[in-house]
């Protein structure tokens, strides 16, 4: 993997982070967490996801040839 794509996918990373935290602190969230003790799916995929790209992005960052 070279560093420009790990470059890529740090930045996607984080931006999937951030929406994921957006999404987690939404009203449709916190209603979901009221009601059902669960947060919404949409916003667990988008901070699962974001991790895993911010891990991956950063491994290709520091190990890229």
């Amino acid at each position: 993997m070279n560093k420009m794509l790990g470059i890529v996918l740090l930045v996607v990373g984080v931006i999937l982070l951030y929406f994921g935290w957006e999404a987690y602190n939404s009203v449709a969230s916190e209603a979901s967490k009221a009601l059902t003790g669960e947060t919404t799916d949409n916003a667990m995929w988008y901070l699962i996801g974001g991790a895993i790209a911010v891990v991956v992005g950063l491994y290709g960052v520091l190990r890229g040839k």
